[in-house]
């Protein structure tokens, strides 16, 4: 097993500045290559304490706030323009940073890209419900028209 210090959220496993055992396997081909984490020593182990400001820093304090943030976003329907073909095929898809740009621009607090969870990739017009992870406790499920430009 290897010992390491998560630098991102992983689903399933940790947030940013976690301290977590993985398998050897799991650790070197997938989570250090892709700087979701670092491995752990005793000199690493003092940077945690930054990770974990920048962390707090980031996210939304309170349940309450959470809660309220919560409420707006999914009262409130956000619109993606996309170029597509006649029959409402896009060309590409949506992605989640698109969203989380439509979510800012319809005036809700900035949400990571990371923290939005689309169920299937977005590859036509219509109407989407994407998930927005928001506090450990509280998600939203936010409605995603996506429109032809």
């Amino acid at each position: 097993m290897a010992k390491i210090i998560l630098t991102h959220e992983v689903t399933g496993l940790g947030a940013p500045g976690d301290i977590v055992e993985v398998k050897d396997g799991y650790a070197r081909n997938y989570l250090i290559p892709r700087s979701l984490a670092t491995p752990w020593t005793k000199g690493a182990e003092k940077d945690v304490s930054a990770i974990r400001r920048a962390r707090k820093a980031r996210e939304i304090a309170t349940l309450d706030d959470a809660k309220a943030v919560r409420d707006s976003l999914q009262a409130n329907p956000v619109t993606v323009s996309a170029k597509s073909g006649e029959s409402g095929r896009l060309f590409g898809a949506v992605t989640t940073a698109e969203i989380a740009a439509a979510i800012k621009a319809a005036g809700a607090p900035a949400v990571d890209k990371r923290k939005i969870e689309v169920a299937q990739a977005i590859k036509s017009t219509g109407e989407y419900t994407v998930k927005v992870r928001l506090h450990p406790e509280v998600s939203a499920d936010v409605t995603v028209k996506v429109v032809s430009v």
